[in-house]
């Protein structure tokens, strides 16, 4: 491809659709640059031939993707100015699938105020169909409607604004069966057409006039550029004769000769939780909110991948390209490709614009998407579709196998492309031989892949229908091997339930976004001997260290939060400090305070159930949340946020989010029995050192709206269980620490206990130095790289020079897995564990040991 055609003018030498008016007849009219919006391309199509193509829709043309967002924004701007705020607030506004659904979401940003939902192909399991309609001329007609709110497409009724929105607007029929569709379901007064160009006939417009008239409802019609095209007698033939000679002739979709494809990174985005993918269930302001906040750290974490150390085609590292001065933003790559999958156009379109926003003059960035529509490439300057790349479909559709394209990638000259998709299309038969991603590697020298976790619907509870009976807590022994009064347990026993999956298998879907940590159950690491020799070993040594964190943290809750709080646990790590608090409080104090474990789940919140349950025994406000320690302070930003979007949904309001734990080395609360990072036993082991309680378990066919979080009760492991032992050890060393806590507490009172968050720094330095670029793969403190050992893939231990008598049993976990352990200084933890980056099935052997060098 001509370095003219690939790069943005502002006037055009050669009309992209030159080619095709010259060949067939057909002839472009309308506002001065409509030209420069469209040009023209053919397709196998036996009800259309030709093909507008779009020059600021970014599916077929590369294009900036600011100028690709500003086109829908500017469209929602004009449509708020004529409906004005009020109106403009009480509108829904849905896009057409596939094309438009990245323009519908952005004109939606420029309403500001307004949900968005796009029509879809894809069926989605659980997702209740509200609605759909029929495409008459295009290659995949049916249209489905699977709002999450059903409300949505109510709108308010007669006083609601529907705007629908397509990328073109040429006849007018899809327009019109969904608007007779919908208000056969849901009448309206007005309706607003968005398009980027109308090209419909005379008498296309007075058909839609009548139709207005007959329904009594207003329809108005906002539009980029008007005009209309010209089809001579017999163009359809001519046309399809036209592409199979063209095809015939040059196969466009030929690999090419290369030595080394790119090989491929992936890039963890790190997405912000609770925010759909794009509008295909819906996509609210509070999701726009919350995706804008994201933006910028998802990009920066892409730019910090493609100014990475990998190598070239070439086999150039980066770092020697930029003459040894290592990353940098500019350093990397130089024209880069964002490339959307189908229908997912938003989330790349926006990450495209927030990459822009990061490089800056540095880099020129990129956006388009690939297509199941087949188009004829010609290799033209007049010609609109100049390369196409062939490859299956990858996301198993639900029409069955087929081609999908991307064109106008092959031959432009990018020096990267950044692949996105959803987590239903990362699948093997996109990273197969033949599909997408071999495809891409053959035409650049850098190749990112970036998944964004497919957003599944809930359905919500019917309105105003609480449950009659809250469940109860479940108690042991029946569920637990703790005492009936040492804890109740907010969970469902799911004990009967196959839940278990090899740690390979699991981590390769966690880090794929396929799958979310909390719908499956590691296979429960069952320790050797010499593990468990090791365990009792420190538990001896340590069970006094213990003892006094545990006063002191105590202590302090009943100093600021007593006389009687409500002890809440975060299953599982935090029950048996939970436990061992209460003993503290019974044993110094002679007060039996409530206990309760509730489960937290990184990326989906807190169980608003079980804080239902909480609310209607004991008052919010005495209730106190207890954890082990703290490592970057993930779940104290998660149980803040889940706390406020409970309060924000209509829950009891009156919790205080705030933390108790027993160890705070990352600086993240207020409320510690230590800052330092040092061995609790119970990091040391699973379900065996907790009540032969697994870790809790969130999954939608699992857990309904009104049930506890879910967790299995491992009977069958009792002769293994040390649960009590680990208690009692620790509790009998009370009165001999008494008199420390006493001082610890006067002190820890009048201290500035202000969170550091020093922590945080240090993982977020780790995660750069390291190359990882993804806080989530850095696992800081003793107890998260026990459980990066037991539970994940890890990669290597960082573990803090001198500290060796409190990592013993981290040696020896990870000599068992073989993963290297590498002494460092300057670390504010003892040590660190770091999940496999590039997680494949490949990075650890059959026995689940680290291959060396992967």
């Amino acid at each position: 491809m001509s370095e003219r055609a690939t790069r943005e003018e502002t006037v055009d030498v050669v009309w992209s659709g030159d080619w095709v008016a010259e060949r067939l007849g057909v002839t472009l009219e309308g506002d001065g640059d409509l030209r420069e919006l469209l040009g023209l391309a053919l397709r196998r199509n036996p009800k259309r031939a030709h093909l507008l193509v779009s020059n600021v829709l970014g599916k077929h043309v590369p294009q900036r993707p600011s100028v690709v967002h500003r086109a829908g924004y500017e469209l929602g701007e004009r449509v708020r100015a004529l409906l004005g705020p009020e109106e403009a607030r009480r509108a829904v506004v849905l896009g057409y699938a596939e094309t438009a659904t990245g323009l519908g979401h952005s004109v939606a940003d420029g309403l500001r105020d307004a949900p968005y939902l796009h029509s879809t192909r894809r069926p989605v399991t659980g997702a209740e169909q509200a609605g759909g309609f029929e495409e008459s001329h295009s290659h995949a007609t049916s249209h489905l409607l699977l709002p999450e709110d059903r409300d949505l497409l109510a709108g308010g009724g007669t006083a609601s604004v529907l705007v629908l929105v397509d990328d073109e607007f040429s006849t007018g029929n899809t327009v019109l069966n969904t608007i007779r569709t919908l208000h056969a379901l849901h009448p309206r007064e007005r309706y607003v057409i968005v398009a980027l160009v109308d090209m419909r006939s005379d008498g296309d417009r007075d058909r839609l006039t009548a139709f207005a008239a007959e329904i009594g409802a207003r329809v108005d019609l906002v539009t980029r550029g008007t005009g209309t095209v010209s089809l001579p007698d017999g163009v359809l033939e001519r046309g399809q004769a036209l592409v199979a000679e063209q095809e015939e002739r040059a196969p466009a979709s030929a690999r090419p000769s290369v030595p080394a494809p790119a090989p491929l990174t992936r890039v963890g985005l790190d997405w912000p939780a609770g925010v759909p993918d794009g509008g295909r269930h819906g996509f609210t302001p509070a999701h726009r909110a919350a995706l804008e906040a994201a933006l910028p750290a998802m990009a920066e974490r892409i730019a910090a991948a493609l100014d990475s150390d990998a190598p070239d085609r070439d086999g150039v590292p980066a770092r020697d390209r930029d003459g040894g001065q290592g990353p940098a933003h500019g350093r990397g790559p130089r024209r880069i490709l964002v490339l959307g999958f189908e229908e997912l156009m938003y989330a790349p379109l926006r990450l495209g614009t927030a990459l822009e926003e990061v490089l800056g003059a540095d880099a020129e960035v990129r956006y388009s998407t690939t297509t199941r529509s087949p188009v004829l490439a010609v290799d033209d300057p007049g010609y609109a579709i100049r390369t196409r790349l062939v490859f299956p479909a990858h996301d198993d559709p639900a029409d069955g196998p087929g081609d999908r394209y991307a064109y106008n990638v092959a031959g432009a000259g990018f020096d990267a492309v950044v692949a996105v998709v959803d987590s239903t299309a990362d699948t093997p038969e996109l990273h197969a031989p033949d599909g997408l991603l071999a495809r891409l590697a053959e035409h650049t020298g850098r190749l990112l892949l970036a998944v964004v976790p497919s957003y599944l619907p809930r359905p919500a509870p019917a309105p105003h229908q609480e449950p009659a009976v809250l469940p109860e807590p479940l108690r042991g022994p029946d569920f637990s091997s703790y005492a009936p009064d040492e804890v109740g347990w907010l969970l469902q026993d799911l004990s009967d339930t196959e839940l278990e999956a090899p740690t390979e298998e699991r981590e390769e879907a966690i880090q794929s976004g396929g799958a979310h940590y909390a719908e499956s159950l590691p296979v429960e690491y069952q320790p050797t001997p010499a593990y468990q020799e090791l365990f009792s070993a420190a538990l001896e040594t340590s069970a006094a260290r213990i003892a006094r964190a545990v006063g002191t943290v105590t202590e302090t809750v009943l100093a600021e939060r007593g006389p009687r709080p409500v002890l809440v646990s975060l299953a599982r790590a935090g029950t048996p400090v939970g436990v061992l608090m209460r003993r503290w409080a019974r044993h110094r104090h002679g007060v039996d305070l409530p206990h309760y474990a509730i489960s937290i789940v990184r990326g989906r919140g807190i169980d608003a159930t079980a804080l239902r349950w909480l609310a209607a025994h004991h008052d919010p406000a005495d209730v106190v949340f207890v954890d082990g320690w703290t490592g970057k302070g993930a779940i104290t930003r998660e149980l803040a946020a889940a706390i406020g979007a409970f309060e924000a949904s209509g829950g009891p309001a009156g919790f205080d989010p705030e933390i108790a734990v027993l160890a705070d080395p990352g600086g993240c609360v207020r409320t510690y029995g230590t800052r330092e990072d040092f061995l609790i036993p119970s990091a040391c082991l699973n379900s065996t050192v907790s009540g032969l309680v697994s870790r809790t378990v969130l999954r939608a066919d699992l857990v309904g709206p009104d049930d506890f979080h879910g967790a299995k009760f491992y009977r069958e492991l009792a002769a293994s269980d040390v649960s009590g032992h680990f208690l009692d050890t620790v509790a009998a060393r009370f009165d001999e620490v008494a008199a420390e806590v006493d001082d610890a507490t006067k002190e820890l009172l009048a201290a500035d206990r202000a969170p550091t968050w020093e922590g945080w720094a240090a993982v977020e330095r780790i995660s750069e130095e390291y190359g990882l670029h993804d806080v989530n793969l850095v696992k800081p403190g003793v107890g998260e790289t026990t459980r990066v050992l037991l539970r994940r893939v890890p990669w290597k231990i960082l573990a803090r020079r001198g500290a060796r008598p409190d990592l013993e049993h981290i040696r020896l976990l990870a000599e068992q897995r073989g993963v290297p352990v590498e002494e460092v200084d300057d670390l504010p933890y003892s040590c660190v564990g770091l999940i496999h980056p590039r997680f494949t099935r490949g990075a650890t052997g059959a026995d689940g040991t680290a291959v060396k060098g992967a």
